[in-house]
């Protein structure tokens, strides 16, 4: 199997997986669970291990930017990123790493690997029509999927009174 093929149909899982469990993250445990692994793999597996495996075997990174909206975002892909990718490529894969750890330990963290995603993928649709459409796809499942957790975080802090000694404390905050 052609190495690039593995990739792309791991990664169209992922984002599948991800905007499918979107819709009902908000209501269901189970969906928020599938969205966090699916875009934690994504970032991960899909982001930071490709990366990682094509920057250690002379994968060149080039030529990405240059199917950019503007040029101002080639020129200076071209003489900052191009030149010096073993930096710039290694941080790329630091970054997504950390944001598929995030996105997997659960809690607040996770949130912040939400906020993390969102920034990574609102910053692609820079690079060109199909990173565009790729960001209009995933970006809503990511504010989802935040939002959901979010809620489930907001929910699980609020217990409910179990006496009229929390009451008092509840409403006077003593």
């Amino acid at each position: 199997m052609n190495d690039v093929v593995w990739i792309q149909i791991f990664w169209s899982a992922c984002v599948l997986a991800a905007v499918v469990a979107a819709v009902p993250a908000g209501r269901h445990r189970w969906a928020r669970q599938v969205g966090r692994i699916a875009v934690g793999l994504l970032m991960l597996v899909g982001g930071a291990l490709f990366n990682a495996v094509n920057l250690a075997t002379g994968g060149d990174y080039g030529g990405f930017a240059d199917d950019a909206h503007f040029d101002w975002v080639t020129s200076a892909w071209h003489a900052v990123v191009a030149p010096n990718q073993p930096l710039f490529i290694g941080l790329l894969v630091i970054y997504e790493a950390t944001v598929g750890v995030l996105l997997l330990l659960g809690g607040r963290r996770t949130q912040l690997g939400y906020v993390g995603a969102i920034g990574f993928h609102l910053a692609l649709w820079l690079f060109g029509w199909f990173v565009t459409i790729y960001a209009l796809i995933i970006v809503p499942a990511l504010v989802l999927l935040l939002l959901a957790e979010r809620r489930a975080a907001a929910a699980a802090g609020t217990q409910p009174l179990t006496s009229p000694d929390d009451a008092r404390v509840e409403l006077t905050g003593r």
